[in-house]
């Protein structure tokens, strides 16, 4: 029901007497300021009476150092600055590709095998910043399980997280050294921690340095690591990155520049200050592993920007041999083109 119907229905609809019209309008006067407060009430709520733009983000996995800019741009206010009132939220039954291509969701934290994957699929999405110049993943396994190279697989267990480009990689690397992936078993462990999985049921799984890497040293757990860097230069490519859809790119390009500049300094900071924004991501995330966050961040801080002009940009070589790389061991179906897949036009300066 409109407003002006609900007040219509208190309004006068006879010639009474003065005292009745009276009472009646005050009956008005008190449903309008209902209606009033109401709507304020709401606007609190959403937090539009301080004109922020509502935005939600998912993460790729949990939170981790490889997300500390988007905790400092929440914590030292970058994003309100910018008007925007950023929710961050993790994963559940629906991808975190899928939930922004599909529209559900503003902004999402990916990696660029993810997203190449993704586009030859008509999926929607646009990456719009990476959030660390080289890829530090790669093959984890306890020393004990005698997984030095790639044709090291054969015969062993790898836990996947149910990522498509799982197993085209570990085939390609295969093939590299005449080994057979279907002699590998396929576990989908999902959020199962590697350290639970490696002692019960998987031999390898696919972890990234900074963080996993970084843990292991703390345990007193030594890996054997294949770093895919090391079998193929077309595998240094972006993991992780930030994405949103096409549809938010093209309809909203203002929110996606104000996202992008307030993440930007929020990595910055990152970058200039780690000690400190450690602190901030341990606070937001207060069941994190304190040492492991502090260590990790100082691992990492260096490496988000790197030797790149400015932090979150992306080369096209990046994307481009990323792909040729998939397509060369036929591990890429339907059509990519790297031109629709990543743009820095909404970096500070338009990525200059």
């Amino acid at each position: 029901m409109r407003r002006n119907e609900l007040v219509g229905m208190f309004l006068p609809h006879s010639t009474g007497g003065k005292e009745m019209r009276r009472n009646k309008w005050l009956l008005v006067l008190c449903a309008m300021l209902l209606i009033w407060t109401t709507a304020c009430s709401n606007d609190v709520a959403s937090g539009t009476d301080k004109g922020l733009t509502k935005v939600k983000l998912m993460l790729d996995w949990t939170p981790n150092t490889n997300h500390t800019g988007l905790y400092v741009a929440i914590a030292k206010g970058y994003f309100k600055e910018e008007g925007l009132d950023v929710e961050i939220l993790q994963p559940g039954k629906t991808t975190t590709e899928a939930a922004v291509g599909g529209g559900q969701i503003d902004f999402g934290v990916s990696v660029q095998e993810n997203v190449t994957f993704s586009r030859t699929q008509q999926v929607p999405i646009l990456s719009i910043g990476a959030i660390i110049q080289h890829n530090t993943s790669g093959f984890a396994s306890p020393m004990n399980k005698n997984i030095k190279s790639p044709k090291d697989f054969v015969g062993k267990t790898y836990g996947g997280y149910g990522s498509p480009t799982e197993k085209p990689i570990i085939q390609a690397l295969m093939t590299k050294e005449q080994a057979d992936v279907n002699k590998v078993k396929f576990l989908n462990i999902g959020s199962v921690d590697f350290f639970t999985a490696v002692k019960r049921d998987v031999d390898f799984s696919w972890i990234y340095q900074g963080w996993t890497g970084i843990e292991s040293e703390l345990r007193g757990e030594k890996l054997n690591m294949i770093y895919l860097t090391d079998y193929a230069k077309e595998l240094d490519y972006y993991t992780p990155v930030l994405i949103t859809s096409e549809q938010k790119a093209k309809q909203d390009p203002e929110t996606v520049r104000k996202f992008m500049k307030a993440v930007s300094k929020g990595y910055q900071f990152a970058i200039e200050s780690p000690d400190e924004a450690a602190e901030i991501l341990i606070k937001a995330e207060p069941d994190l592993n304190p040492e492991l966050v502090r260590k990790s961040q100082q691992w990492l801080s260096p490496r988000y920007q790197a030797e790149a002009k400015q932090w979150g940009h992306q080369e096209r070589s990046v994307w481009d041999n990323y792909a040729q790389f998939l397509q060369k061991n036929n591990l890429l179906e339907g059509k990519f083109n790297p031109d629709e897949a990543f743009t820095n036009q909404f970096l500070p300066q338009g990525g200059k």
